[in-house]
């Protein structure tokens, strides 16, 4: 069993030096207080987070892994014909062939085969990489890119093939120069269709349970470092698109029903800058005006590449760009790292999942500013290529030996589905008998008899997230609520949680602690009173709770349906709905209002009431609206019948803005600026002003020519964002620097007219 560094003293004030943490007692303190809304609604959390990379199959199997990726940088120049890979600077640059029983009958039987093979075993679903760089292992023979022999001693060299340099030389220059063909020959879309054709030959397409998805490559915008043998520059903007619409375009013609993902960045920067400008300003320190961004109008990557691939789909009528892509490795020091670290990092790594959501969190490194990553893909999928995807195929929080990295991937495995994540994959996977799998198996396999957490996410909140976390979920198999508390404090606390439509029962626990290492304990159950309870939870602690429905069993009898919606106080952007209640008012918490569109039911609100204003419509327009009952164990109603109401044409303004601060620090800020034309006609070309009131400032901004005088701010198109048609919108950003954190300015003007907000 690999718990070495599980049993070294948990760097947390309150953890005994074992690593154990005491039993709950009377003296444990108080906690922060617990709300489930049990009567929401919720929303569907994918069962496609819960993915990882290179899982033995025991481990496979156990958690019923939904999802399992092959990837990494060694896949970029995988040979499937000689099942040989390039293990690029990982291990200097050399050719390594897999291990193989039958090489004589390759490409069948090689390591991608039995990969998947292995996945459909488990009832998995498989993740490959389709390499787009260009060269592959040229074949089933060991080489490497730099030999010593042929140009000269390196820094460093392969203890087992000492022939085998690092590619430096022993000043640490690098070398140049090199012939790719030591290694590599070239390959392009054909060679994505080839395997792709031998997969479905022997396990049939995606839509016959063959291969689901694929990566296009691995983080391109890195490879001028990672294969720099054979890529001397880093990928611009330009010739990532045009990788990406031939190579994906030929995974799509191989296999229509398989899913792509893209560009596949490594971080945070892979949004903001293509390899060309992190390869060219990594050397000259050109990050405030990287010249690749300037040549695109100052658009940052990410947004310019979705606006690619809408491009290609409205040209071709094919999507080829199924899931926005980036890695997440966290920056601050030590998180990542294989050892848990001092009490210092074990604290940041705790701290640090507040990254993928929080706006308030500034990441402690390099970064210095509010990540906030879910929601900043969100906001780039939906601006610019709705109906995209989100997909993390790598990240870790490191430490999967240890209490420390499970409390941490417990806590990011729950912001995942409260997030609405759509696919992750944990970057490598933990061995069976590791905390981190066991962080796992709190969320997929509790009870050693398939118990998991449930399929629709509920709102939970904590007081204190940073000390309790909190997560909820409904399942669908029994009804039952399942909620995930985390305890990262480090201390014993004893909290008051409300579940707001339980009833009275018990709680089965089950619990993963540092007093328990080597498995998930099921405890003794927790009584519940009319939905409430007060209970303990250990340091270092996660604790599963599972309560059957209110009154026992499942409820699977869906509501009737509301009664038909009839429509009042109707103005150029708005509408009041109001409807009969469903006649079976015992069990429902709530209703669904949906507007009904040519593609398909659009839901607009919950409500708890039998009325909602439904805003944000355009003038003299006509809208269908239905609404749909739900109760309190999410069965859904049918719908009512619709209602249809034409908006007032008036003179409502044609324009609305949302302005957002996305990051703040000491200072300095970055704004989200959206800009929406609400009118009946298109706009071609816009200049936004409004004035600042509190000393703020514009320093730099992208997809907007942007100025300031005294307080006002102007911001005119760039050309490719000038039109835009009625109901679209275009979002616009900018850095600025501030005194104090001033308001945020609430009277904007579009070309002179004045806009809503």
């Amino acid at each position: 069993m690999r718990l070495a560094t599980a049993l070294a003293p948990v760097a947390l004030a309150g953890i005994i030096a074992s690593g154990v943490s005491p039993p709950v007692t009377a003296a444990s303190a108080v906690g922060p207080a617990l709300t489930v809304d049990a009567t929401a609604a919720g929303h569907p959390i994918s069962p496609y987070v819960y993915g990882m990379n290179f899982a033995d199959q025991g481990l496979a199997a156990d958690l019923r892994l939904p999802l399992h990726r092959w990837g990494g940088n060694h896949t970029t120049r995988y040979n499937f014909r000689a099942d040989t890979t390039n293990r690029a600077s990982d291990w200097y640059f050399e050719n390594i062939p897999n291990d193989n029983p039958d090489p004589g009958s390759l490409p069948n039987g090689s390591e991608t085969d039995r990969f998947v093979e292995r996945n459909r075993a488990t009832g998995t679903e498989t993740i490959l990489t389709v390499p787009l760089l260009g060269r592959v292992a040229k074949d089933r023979s060991r080489a490497c890119a730099f030999s010593v022999g042929k140009y000269g001693p390196q820094q460093s060299a392969d203890p087992w093939a000492p022939d085998c340099g690092n590619g430096r030389r022993p000043d640490g220059t690098p070398i140049t120069g090199n012939d790719p063909a030591d290694t590599s020959v070239e390959v392009g879309p054909q060679y994505v269709t080839d395997w792709i054709d031998h997969l479905k030959s022997r396990y049939g397409g995606a839509a016959d349970g063959g291969v689901r998805f694929y990566n296009l490559d691995n983080e391109p915008d890195l490879w001028h470092s990672t294969h720099r043998d054979v890529r001397r520059e880093g990928v611009g903007y330009d010739e990532l698109r045009d990788l990406t619409y031939r190579y994906a375009a030929a995974v799509k013609a191989a296999d229509p029903g398989a899913e792509t993902l893209g560009p596949v960045g490594w971080g945070l920067n892979s949004v903001l800058y293509s390899g060309l400008d992190q390869d060219v300003c990594g050397r000259t320190g050109c990050w405030s005006n990287p010249p690749d961004r300037a040549a695109h109008g100052g658009q940052d990557l990410g947004p310019w590449y979705l606006d690619q691939m809408r491009a290609y789909e409205r040209e071709h009528g094919t999507r080829i760009l199924d899931y926005f892509d980036i890695h997440l490795y966290p920056q601050q020091a030590g998180v990542h790292d294989e050892e848990a670290g001092d009490a210092a990092a074990q604290e940041r790594r705790l701290r640090s999942t507040r990254q993928l959501w929080d706006p308030t969190y500034v990441d402690e490194s390099w970064i210095n500013r509010p990540v906030r990553m879910i929601p900043r893909m969100r906001e780039l999928v939906d601006d610019h290529y709705p109906g995209t995807k989100l997909a993390m195929t790598e990240y870790s929080w490191g430490a999967h030996g240890h209490i420390n990295g499970a409390l941490a991937q417990a806590d990011v495995l729950g912001i995942f589905g409260r997030e609405r994540m759509d696919l992750a994959s944990l970057w490598t996977a933990p061995e069976s008998d590791e905390p981190v799998a066991h962080a796992f198996r709190v969320y997929r396999d509790y009870d050693g008899e398939g118990g998991a957490f449930g399929e629709t996410s509920l709102p939970a909140v904590s007081e204190d997230q940073d000390r309790l976390a909190v997560y909820a979920a409904r399942r669908a198999s029994d009804g039952a609520l399942t909620v995930v508390v985390v305890n990262k404090s480090g201390t014993d606390l004893t909290s008051p949680v409300e579940i707001r439509g339980a009833g009275t029962g018990t709680a089965e626990v089950h619990r993963y602690s540092a007093r328990h290492l080597d498995g998930i304990v099921r405890e003794a159950d927790q009584a519940v009173t009319a939905g409430a309870f007060t209970t303990g939870f250990p340091a270092a602690s996660i604790t599963h709770l599972v309560l059957p429905p209110a009154g026992g069993g499942a409820d699977t009898e869906a509501p009737t349906a509301p009664g038909e919606p009839t429509a009042s106080d109707v103005a150029a952007d708005r509408v009041t709905l109001s409807w009969p209640a469903s006649t079976d008012d015992t069990g429902v918490t709530g209703y669904d209002v949906y507007r009904l569109d040519g593609a398909g039911p659009v839901k607009v609100a919950e409500t708890g009431t039998t009325s909602h204003t439904v805003t944000s419509l355009k003038a003299d327009t006509a809208y269908t609206f239905a609404v749909r009952a739900r109760d309190a164990a999410g069965n859904i109603s049918p719908a009512s019948p619709g209602v249809t109401v034409r908006t007032a044409a008036g003179t409502d303004r044609q324009c609305r803005i949302g302005y957002t601060v996305a990051d703040h620090w000491p200072g300095g800020f970055t704004a989200d600026v959206k800009i929406t034309n609400t009118g009946g006609k298109p706009v071609d070309g816009w200049l936004l002003t409004w004035d600042f009131t509190d000393g703020q400032r514009v320093d730099q901004g992208w997809s907007a020519q942007w100025s300031q005088q005294g307080t006002t701010v102007t911001a005119r198109d760039l050309g490719w964002n000038a039109r835009l048609a009625p109901g679209a919108s275009t979002t616009i950003g900018f850095t600025g620097g501030r005194a104090a954190e001033g308001p945020a300015p609430t009277a904007f003007a579009l070309n002179g007219q004045p806009c809503g907000t």
